[in-house]
């Protein structure tokens, strides 16, 4: 089955027919690409292919009015696409059926659908096999040109990771956290109320007696019952008054008094974890050190491309 596509440039209309006899394209250049048209049907068929679910959900009538309204970002991404691909052969990049029928076959066992299902549901999506692996080898291809020009150029090493870590101090603050139990008492209280309180309860304390009792005993939030147990609490998720006094504290001990916007706290600082060991931790910032070398350098490249590109639009 052909799609029949007429298109003109104040309606940008798209309509498919399934006669193929009668197939007639009225199509129109809208780019030029250095020496590459880009037309209405190749911009259509990539609004249909890169569309999100929801979009390709809604009734023909909808869908067309979304694709109008968002031409010139989708053409804007196919010129890209178009540059990069370009980079690609230019550099004899190649991708092969083989490379092709692993990407299908990894799409098709990720959906769990049988070949005659995955064929359906493509075709049903308004595109024949043909198309969708010849998509599927444009972004295989756009990939590798992607990791020779850039990815692979990105090296991070471990004086980087020192760096970064220097200006990023808030990093340490998703790797370390706290088991802490605590002793609540609420602001509402007289100040000779709450004096008298805490001299109980650092009393009882200084006896011997449990945290986990007087906990249950004196505290006045939710966590009175579990023994004053808040559990594990990343550094990132503590107030300043929690950090300042766990900061000078060691695993075991018992803090003075300190308020909070909350209330009075009396904590115990059972543990302190690192959530990733030395090697994980180390191994995550050096990740998030390349992913923003790459992000920069991707840019960069795609701006090169253009800036080195003859690119003609006509939308």
């Amino acid at each position: 089955m052909k799609r029949i596509i007429v298109a003109c440039a104040t309606l940008g209309i798209f309509l498919a027919a399934g006669i193929a006899q009668a197939a007639v394209m009225l199509d129109k250049v809208i780019a030029i690409v250095n020496k590459e048209v880009v037309t209405w049907s190749d911009l259509y068929k990539t609004m249909e292919f890169e569309a999100p679910p929801a979009v390709k959900a809604l009734p023909d009538k909808e869908r067309r009015e979304y694709f109008k309204q968002n031409e010139a970002r989708y053409l804007d991404t196919l010129v890209e696409m178009r540059l990069q691909i370009q980079e690609a052969r230019q550099a004899k990049v190649g991708v092969s059926d083989d490379d092709v029928n692993r990407a299908v076959e990894g799409i098709r066992q990720k959906m769990n659908l049988s070949k005659e299902e995955f064929e359906a549901t493509i075709k049903k999506e308004g595109f024949s096999m043909q198309d969708y692996r010849q998509k599927l080898r444009d972004q295989i291809l756009v990939s590798r040109i992607v990791d020779i020009e850039v990815r692979n150029k990105i090296v991070v090493s471990e004086a980087d990771i020192q760096e970064y870590l220097k200006y990023h101090p808030e990093l340490s603050m998703e790797n370390e956290g706290y088991h802490i139990a605590q002793i609540f008492i609420s602001p509402e209280k007289e100040q000779k109320e709450v004096e008298e309180k805490l001299k109980a309860i650092y009393g009882a304390l200084n006896m011997g007696t449990p945290f986990s009792e007087v906990a249950r005993k004196y505290s006045e939030d939710g966590s009175a019952s579990k023994g004053g147990d808040l559990g594990f609490i990343k550094k990132e998720h503590l107030s300043k008054e929690f950090l300042d006094v766990l900061g000078r504290m060691r695993d075991g001990e018992v803090s003075p008094p300190f308020g909070s916007e909350n209330g009075i706290h009396v904590i115990m600082l059972r543990e302190t974890r690192l959530f990733r060991n030395a090697t994980e931790y180390r191994e995550m910032v050096r990740q998030r050190v390349t992913d923003e070398r790459f992000s920069k350098a991707y840019k960069n490249w795609r701006r090169s491309l253009r800036d080195r590109a003859y690119i003609d639009i006509m939308l």
